[in-house]
């Protein structure tokens, strides 16, 4: 596609902070037209200006945020749609939009695994969209270039599978992981993953560093279908604002030296724009927080490996990979907008 063309965009579930950083996004994009920013039709954020709830966005956004009412014809007026809405509403929004002909970005789960029983179990609903479900590219950016370039329904992969995905499977695909031992992940994130909605959980006030989701968070079957490797995932809430630190254990197989290691983080990523080695100088949050980046160090000793990775939640995790998905899908140089 030429990018001389100029693609409309619309965003549902503008009001969140996946939705207003897209919205930057989608203004700053040379190739991109931002033609409607929508909500839900009861919510209590109708026609406000987008730029009242998320003030850095004040005389450089102002658009109001719809209701969304007429699906049919918010498809037929745009040709992308990026949809920051919940799980549910995916699932039900994304096959309306491509049978208009968008291409549909979804940053929820409802479309990332294809695996028997896993939107029951960890979603609470039984998908009824079977054949947009199989058809979907998971949008690990820097993984399925070549699928997410032929596609027209991106799954944007998760802020916690993200960071231990890109961190994990360059070993592992190298062969350098002793799979009978599965890698333990432990995660922390920003409070901003529970998004902008205010509730005791993720109150200043109460939040304390805590474990949560202890065999039972639906990540963890995420990372394992997509790694095609079992994990043992624990995800922790942390007393900030925004990123995710992943620090991950993972047995090396017999034999495999520091060097090999080494190999393969640079032949997974020595050319990608947006993934930053620091070898064996650990990654910290605050080198990532509004940045497109996933800065990844490691450290070996004797036959386990430790890698460390740091994503900002919101944009890495979210908003800057789907804009990423796209730039990929439309043959736009891949980090367009992101800066």
């Amino acid at each position: 596609m030429s990018n001389e063309k100029q693609l409309k965009v619309a965003i549902i579930g503008a009001s969140g902070y996946t939705g207003a950083e897209l919205a930057n996004m989608v203004f700053k994009h040379p190739s991109l037209t931002l033609s409607g920013l929508y909500v839900s039709a009861n919510s209590l954020d109708a026609n406000k200006p987008i730029s009242q709830l998320h003030g850095k966005l004040l005389s450089k956004i102002d658009m109001p945020l719809l209701p969304l009412e007429d699906v049919a014809a918010v498809a037929q007026s745009v040709d992308v749609v990026f949809l920051a809405t919940a799980h549910q509403v995916s699932h039900d929004l994304a096959p309306l939009f491509l049978a208009q002909g968008c291409q549909v970005f979804d940053l929820s789960g409802a479309y990332r695994v294809q695996a028997e029983g896993f939107y029951p179990e960890y979603y609470g609903f039984e998908h009824q969209h079977l054949a947009e479900l199989d058809n979907a590219v998971y949008g690990l950016a820097e993984w399925n270039k070549p699928q997410i370039a032929k596609t027209d329904l991106v799954a944007v992969a998760g802020c916690y599978p993200t960071a231990s995905q890109l961190a994990i499977k360059p070993v592992l695909e190298a062969g350098l992981v002793d799979t009978n031992q599965w890698p333990v992940i432990n995660a922390v994130s920003g409070v901003s993953g529970a998004g902008i909605k205010a509730s005791q959980t993720n109150s200043f006030c109460e939040v304390s560093l805590q474990a949560y989701g202890v065999f039972t968070h639906r990540h963890q079957p995420e990372i394992a279908s997509h790694l095609g490797q079992d994990v043992i995932f624990t995800p922790h809430l942390g007393n900030f604002k925004r990123g995710i630190l992943a620090t991950i254990t993972i047995k090396l197989a017999e034999g495999v030296s520091a060097e090999q290691v080494e190999q393969a983080f640079e032949a997974a990523y020595g050319d990608a724009q947006l993934v930053r080695l620091k070898h064996q100088v650990m990654p910290k949050i605050q080198d990532v927080e509004n940045t497109p980046f996933c800065d990844i160090g490691w450290n070996v000793k004797g036959s386990h490996l430790i890698v460390v990775s740091a994503i900002d939640n919101l944009l890495k995790g979210a908003s800057s990979q789907a804009m990423q998905c796209l730039n990929i899908r439309n043959q736009f140089p891949e980090t367009t907008a992101l800066f």
